[in-house]
């Protein structure tokens, strides 16, 4: 399937990803750095040696690329629709993303796998939008959870399909390199909606998906 998409591909962390975060989303740079300077402070370090002295400056910029889904509407990326008269299912599966956890502000990685079938008037999105999408809700402070459903959530209100399927594979940093400290499991969500309800529409998507 053509993907109709000819948007230049930052949010994949192109090399004008940073810049395009911070000049494009309303990120207050001056109170992140000087929140860091305090937390530098606080876990004993000292700010002014060598090695930190621009710590708060990068993680600030840091900041702003990923937590740019913040600013960002999912109209923006699935506002435009093709008129394809495609009634089958369509599958983006083994997207990669990065997101963060919200309880410790550490990274949790890993693929989402995203279908839907088209509504009755067989109208599609841009394959690459749904790698957009994923993005956009994956650049805030999230869980899993609620990720997922997003994602779905997204897919159902401006593209009117008959049915939709979101799985979100994971390894969260908060359980990897702290507390139970258990590197290398995952973690698996998923959220249907729609005719993917069905038994045989449901063992359908699940096929492509675990298809390898």
């Amino acid at each position: 399937m053509t993907d109709y998409d000819d948007e230049p591909d930052f949010a994949q962390g192109g090399t004008n990803g940073a810049a395009h975060a911070a000049d494009e989303y309303p990120v207050d740079l001056p109170r992140i750095e000087a929140a860091v300077r305090e937390i530098l402070l606080a876990i004993g370090e000292d700010p002014e040696r060598s090695g930190l002295l621009d710590t708060p400056k990068r993680v600030a910029k840091a900041y702003a690329e990923v937590f740019s889904g913040i600013h960002q509407d999912p109209s923006e990326i699935l506002g435009t629709t093709f008129d394809i008269a495609h009634q089958e299912m369509v599958l983006v599966k083994d997207i990669p993303f990065y997101s963060t956890c919200e309880h410790h502000l550490v990274p949790f990685h890993g693929s989402a796998h995203v279908g839907y079938i088209p509504g009755v008037d067989g109208r599609v999105t841009g394959l690459s939008k749904l790698a957009r999408l994923v993005d956009l809700f994956a650049k805030r402070p999230q869980v899993q959870e609620r990720l997922t459903s997003q994602i779905a959530d997204a897919i159902v209100e401006h593209l009117k399909p008959a049915g939709a399927i979101v799985v979100v594979e994971c390894e969260h940093m908060c359980m990897s390199m702290r507390g139970v400290r258990k590197p290398g499991a995952k973690t698996v969500t998923s959220a249907v909606r729609g005719s993917l309800h069905e038994p045989a529409t449901r063992a359908e998507a699940m096929s492509l998906i675990l298809g390898r």
